[in-house]
Parts: structure tokens; C-alpha cells; sequence
């Protein structure tokens, strides 16, 4: 398995009882187009793919890139684009009703990486991602809280946004310093 890069921030989800909520509150159907963002070393990946057979995912860091297809194969059919999600344009990716994105992100590039997103709105069905604790607090904030700002307003007005649970840093390997 290749060595985590501190670089990308990677740092990867172990925790079956975290993942299994994550599925949950996503509830992949087959047939949807679900692209992950971020897949490392599959944590959700290959239980995604057993649900919905396709998956397209994005991964910047090249070593991931055989080691997933391989364990993928298995599994289903895994497109695996090898890029930037930054200086992706998912519009590229063909789809006829939309998609759906789920993943861990780096938290060094969570709210560049929201804003990005949001250039794709009109394609993107919903979002279900891991994020920093504080930044997820930014992005539910209300008027008026300390917390509040540019983020939570962009976000808000396109998405209806929710915390969906706490994850300690003892889910990752190696656990990050602070709170998902």
C-alpha cells in the first residue's frame, strides 16, 4: 500500500461503523451517477461500488491510482480519473440527470474546493462529504453566529446544508489533529 503523503493531506478512513453512517445518509441506488472525490485507498469506494456497480472517482495522488483500480475490479466498473478536482471540470463527465458527489476530502482544500463546486451547481444532484468539524460548522452557521460568513452564505443558497455526525480523529489512519 502507498505511503500516505502529508502533502495531500491524506488522511484515510478506517472506521467501518463511520463508514456504514456515511452509506447511510447517502443511500447509493444503482443506476445513479455517484462520482467520489478523494477515494485514497477505498474506504468507500468499494462499498459504493457494491451498491451502485459504477462509480466514477477523482484522485490526485498517481500511487493510489493502481492499487484502486485493481481492488475495484472486482467489485464493479470504477472510472478513475488520475487529477486536480481544483482544476477539474465535472461537466466533462457524461451524465444525463445529474450527479451525485460523496467523499473524505483533504481539509487543506474543503472550502477552495466548495467553491469550486459550486461553478458545477446546475449538474450536481447533492454532496455528501467528510470535512474539518470547523468547517462544517462554517457551512450550516446562521446569520448572526460567529461562524456565519461567505461560505455559509454561498452554500446555503444552493444547497440545503446539514451536520450529519461527529467523527473523532481516531477513525484515520493517521488520525488528523482535529475533529470531522
Amino acid at each position: 500500500m502507498p505511503r500516505t503523503r502529508k502533502r495531500f493531506g491524506q488522511h484515510f478512513l478506517h472506521d467501518q461503523s463511520i463508514i456504514e453512517s456515511i452509506l447511510s445518509a447517502l443511500d447509493p441506488q444503482p443506476g445513479e451517477k455517484l462520482i467520489e472525490i478523494g477515494p485514497g485507498r477505498g474506504a468507500l469506494t468499494y462499498p459504493l461500488l457494491q451498491r451502485c456497480e459504477t462509480l466514477t472517482a477523482i484522485e490526485l495522488d498517481r500511487d493510489l491510482v493502481p492499487v484502486l483500480k485493481q481492488q475495484a475490479s472486482r467489485l464493479g466498473t470504477l472510472d478513475l480519473i488520475n487529477a486536480d478536482i481544483l482544476e477539474f471540470d465535472l461537466s466533462s463527465i457524461p451524465h444525463e440527470e445529474g450527479f451525485r458527489l460523496v467523499g473524505n476530502l483533504p481539509y487543506n482544500i474543503s472550502t477552495p474546493l466548495m467553491f469550486h463546486l459550486l461553478e458545477s451547481a446546475q449538474d450536481i444532484r447533492d454532496m455528501h462529504f467528510m470535512v474539518q468539524k470547523e468547517v462544517a460548522l462554517r457551512i450550516v452557521a446562521h446569520a448572526g453566529e460567529a461562524n456565519y460568513g461567505r461560505l455559509s452564505v454561498m452554500l446555503q443558497y444552493r444547497c440545503d446544508c446539514q451536520y450529519l455526525l461527529d467523527v473523532p480523529p481516531s477513525s484515520f489512519k493517521p488520525p488528523p489533529k482535529v475533529d470531522s
